[in-house]
Formats: C-alpha cells, structure tokens, sequence
C-alpha cells in the first residue's frame, strides 16, 4: 500500500474545506469548517485533497474513522474511495461514519458491499426552522413560551448582545465557572471541549463565527455560538447558560436565532449523542427533519 501523508488542519486551510462543503447543500454538522478546527486536535483530525476530492480521517475514543469523500467540480470519486477502502483495509478496526444519505444513493453499491452498514441514531443532526426557533409560535411551543414569561417577569431588563471580539473574555471567565459548578471540570471530555471553545472564540472572526450572548446586572449569564454552512444553513455548536436561571436556555436560543443569519431557512443543532435529556430537549423543539447518518465497518472482521 501506498503511503498517504495526512495534513494537519490549519486556520488558513478555511476557503478550501469551505468550497468543498459548499459545491451542494449540505445540512450535516460534519460540513462545517470552524467545527473541525475547534476539534482538530482532540479528535486528530486530518486530511487530504485528491482527484478534487476531499477526504477527512479522525480518531475519536480510540477508534479512527474516515468520513465518506466531499466531492466538487470535476471530482474523480472513484480514486478517493479506493483511497480510503485500502487505508481501511490496512487496517480493518478502522471504520466510515457521519455518511448521509446522499452518500449511500451517490456512491457505488459495489464500494459500500465490502461494509456492514449501521444507523448511528445518537448522532442523527436535529434541523428547525430558524423562523420557528425565533418566534416560537404556536401550541407545540406553549412550554417554551411560558419558561421564556417567566424569565421576562423576573429578569425585564435583561440584555441580549450579539458576541464580539471583546466579549471573548467573559465568554470564557463564564464558561470556567459554568464547568465548574458542573463539578466535572477534570473529566477528559470536557477538557477537550473546554478546548475546542477556547479555539473558537480566540478565532472568531477568522471562523467567521456569529453568537450571542445575555447580561443579567451587567453579568454574563449565556452564550451561544455557530456558523453559517452555506446559503441555507447554520449549525449551532455551543450553548452555555447558567442552569438556575429558568428559561434563560429557551431565551438565549430563541434571540440569537431572532438576530442571527436572518436569511437562512435552516438550523441544525446538532445530534443528542444519546443522552436521554438532551434527546428530550432537542426534541422539544419540533425538528423539521433528521439528518439521518450510517456507520460502516469493513466485513469480515
């Protein structure tokens, strides 16, 4: 086999990650530039360009996998997936994940035979109506609108401020005390993420990162961060609030969905990763649709 040297992402990397996920419609959270450099480096992501083709491999809880290949203009598809079916077969623990359906319709059969194919539920991507998400209109968000009164009654002077470069540093005094009033500031997972906000914010504008954030008597209660995909789509990546404070979830997703990306139809908010009371509010919110995603590990092993 082949040796195939795998890159480093870097921040400059952005406008080619960028015309890869742009040359269709994503709705995956995978398809999103700031996410994977935020990541990079607790996940081991890496990639690689070929035959106009762009193909990302991450390590992820011990387990390294390839996400299916991101096509554009002129793409041989063929030669990235013998890529990736030899760089698998050389090592058949690895696996394919985070693969749309797209995927599986627009590649050959004869490629995804060589693999069992399983749906990966946990990580199903949740999409709204950013209009939805903004008005909360209607009965099915009756709950929403009564936590969000309650917090208005209590807190009517409270102020929503989109998230600029010099709120970074109370985005980051809060997120400090946000994990440690969870008592798991230590937990690898956590630190990992502590990290990927970190990156986010201290590239904010770079990213081309938009966000919001909410002051209570002048202190920092909430903030919210995401990115736009393409014309159609943003991807919400993080939300922190002070828990004790009912309703300031409900609020901080409702204004910064009011204030954010006005032209765009769609926001995903990203999968539940199984946990039943995240599951259960995401729920709550009526996605609009799934998207759905497979897992595929090599036969015969």
């Amino acid at each position: 086999m082949i040796f195939i040297l795998f890159k480093d992402i870097e921040l400059t990397d952005k406008p080619v990650f960028d015309e890869y996920f742009n040359y269709k419609i994503y709705f995956g959270s995978e398809c999103a530039f700031a996410n994977m450099f935020a990541w990079r480096k607790c996940y081991h992501i890496k990639w690689l360009e070929i035959e106009n083709c762009l193909i990302i491999k991450v390590r992820r809880d011990e387990i390294d996998f390839f996400l299916p290949p991101f096509p554009k203009n002129g793409a041989n598809i063929d030669i990235a997936l013998d890529l990736i079916l030899a760089q698998i077969k050389a090592n058949p623990a690895c696996e394919i994940r985070g693969i749309y359906q797209d995927a599986l319709n627009d590649i050959s059969k004869s490629f995804w035979d060589n693999f069992e194919l399983t749906s990966d539920r946990d990580n199903f991507d949740y999409v709204y109506n950013r209009e939805d998400l903004a008005k909360l209109a209607g009965r099915k968000y009756h709950s929403k609108k009564n936590h969000i009164n309650a917090f208005l009654k209590l807190y009517p002077d409270y102020q929503y401020l989109p998230l600029t470069t010099d709120l970074i540093p109370q985005c980051k005094e809060f997120l400090g005390k946000w994990f440690l009033a969870k008592g798991i500031s230590s937990d690898h997972s956590i630190r990992c993420e502590m990290s990927a906000i970190n990156q986010s914010l201290n590239n904010l504008e770079a990213l081309e990162i938009q966000g919001g954030t909410i002051f209570i008597d002048g202190q920092m209660e909430a903030f919210t961060y995401g990115e736009a995909i393409n014309k159609d789509v943003a991807i919400i990546h993080v939300e922190k609030a002070n828990p004790a404070i009912r309703g300031l979830y409900a609020k901080i997703n409702q204004d910064f969905c009011n204030n954010a990306w006005q032209s765009i139809k769609y926001i995903n908010r990203e999968e539940d990763m199984g946990l039943e009371g995240l599951r259960k509010a995401k729920e709550s919110y009526n996605p609009v649709f799934m998207v759905e995603k497979y897992s595929a590990k090599l036969k015969g092993i």
